[in-house]
């Protein structure tokens, strides 16, 4: 499980900032008006080869006393309760306000879990004494830094690094394969693991956002033994009003990265949504296995075509990665649930498949060279050599003279040769060409 660093402090103080420049990318939206960051945004970093996850937290607006009773308080203790290490984030320009010092005192009175006192904002060394006032927050050190500009925050980072747990998350199912079962909530995640489990194993009601905690089970079906995993629902960021919530969707997060196999539960009456395609993209992102099952189909008006009509949307909506089994399913009257656990465990078993080598280049290479790619500039690409690479999953090198001209349609064709000569559907496949 992925070790969670959480940025504190009170608004505009440059959160959102020290967020993107640890994830390298803009994600969260930065703004000099106080409490933009009215969502909670998560990513993943890494700093010498530690890998971590990465909470900005925010949600809350500067105001009275009350909003930091309400707020604030919320936010510190619930990133005491859910993260590795905590970054508290001051403005050096500012000075130590009394918000800053009811943030210190929390944090010192309810964890011991380290904390590492950012000061922002020190953008030279013209101001860089200043940063000595914050003594006054009893932390016996800081660190300086400019998040705009990346100042200081390698030598922050050293030290986070040094503080998060070396003890990997023990896992009791270590070696087995997982089957994350993700969606929206009240789609019917927990009906549909209490039904292939044959006992009230998850709570079931129609509340949406039941399930607070991601749940792990052991399950044996069709001779393979593998661990179903069913998670919080996952709501859209603007329906996230409880901060609970948020950490349940942080820990659904956390389970489609920790798993073998995705299936995404859709609603048969709603079809496929926005939201639902955040889950599938985040899957496919990570390279996971999809199954997508439409649940409730029980309660469908039927005509000849409605299923067929309702996978060529889903397929529409995904593409171009469509080649994902979808199961029209009733979790409540048990129709097809085997058979959706039987297609996880082969999506599952064609994510860790290898093709030889010998035969790659014995079926894809004539095909390539009868479809090459177009020349570029009157060059022409040819393509010598196809071989599946030692990766956990399915990642295939082409080698050729031109590398550098091969455009993302030609990958996509070359990728839809391999899916229709070797079955992996479910899983995302990645194509390289490289230089002969």
């Amino acid at each position: 499980m992925a070790n969670i660093v959480a940025i504190v402090g009170r608004p505009n103080v440059g959160k959102s900032t020290l967020f993107n420049r640890l994830l390298q990318r803009r994600e969260a939206i930065v703004d000099s008006v106080s409490g933009v960051t009215r969502d909670r945004h998560y990513g993943k970093s890494d700093w010498n080869g530690k890998e971590f996850t990465v909470i900005d937290t925010g949600g809350y607006i500067e105001g009275s006393d009350d909003i930091f009773e309400g707020e604030i308080r919320k936010q510190v203790e619930l990133a005491i309760d859910e993260a590795s290490v905590i970054i508290f984030v001051v403005d050096n320009q500012i000075g130590v306000t009394d918000m800053d010092k009811r943030v210190a005192l929390l944090l010192q009175q309810k964890t011991e879990k380290p904390i590492f006192l950012a000061v922002n904002k020190v953008d030279s060394n013209k101001n860089i004494l200043d940063a000595v006032e914050f003594y006054e927050l009893g932390f016996e050190k800081y660190y300086t830094i400019s998040a705009t500009s990346g100042g200081g925050t390698g030598d922050l980072l050293d030290d986070v690094i040094k503080a998060l747990p070396e003890e990997e998350h023990e896992d009791p199912f270590e070696g087995l394969p997982k089957i994350t079962i993700v969606g929206r909530p009240n789609v019917g995640k927990s009906t549909f693991t209490n039904a292939l489990l044959g006992e009230e194993r998850n709570i079931v009601t129609d509340v949406a956002g039941t399930t607070r905690d991601s749940i792990e089970t052991l399950y044996s079906k069709f001779g393979k033994e593998f661990v179903l995993v069913d998670t919080a629902g996952i709501r859209k960021k603007s329906k996230v009003e409880e901060d609970l919530e948020f950490y349940s969707v942080m820990r659904s997060i956390r389970a489609i990265e920790d798993s073998d196999v995705v299936i995404l539960m859709i609603d048969a009456e709603r079809g496929i949504e926005s939201q639902d395609m955040k889950i599938f993209n985040l899957a496919q992102k990570n390279r996971r296995g999809i199954v997508i099952l439409v649940n409730k189909w029980d309660t469908i008006e039927k005509e000849t075509n409605t299923m067929k009509g309702m996978e060529a949307a889903i397929k529409k909506r995904i593409e171009p990665f469509t080649d994902v089994p979808v199961l029209f399913i009733s979790a409540l009257t048990k129709q097809r649930i085997h058979k959706a656990v039987e297609t996880a465990i082969q999506v599952c078993e064609n994510r860790s498949k290898r093709v030889k080598t010998s035969k790659l280049n014995d079926i894809i290479l004539p095909i390539v060279k009868t479809t090459p790619p177009p020349a570029i500039k009157g060059k022409y690409i040819k393509i010598k050599y196809i071989t599946q690479l030692p990766t956990r999953t399915p990642q295939f090198a082409l080698f050729t003279n031109l590398p550098q001209y091969v455009k993302e349609p030609y990958k996509r064709f070359v990728e839809n040769q391999i899916r229709k000569h070797f079955d992996f559907s479910g899983v995302p496949i990645q194509i390289y060409f490289r230089q002969k």
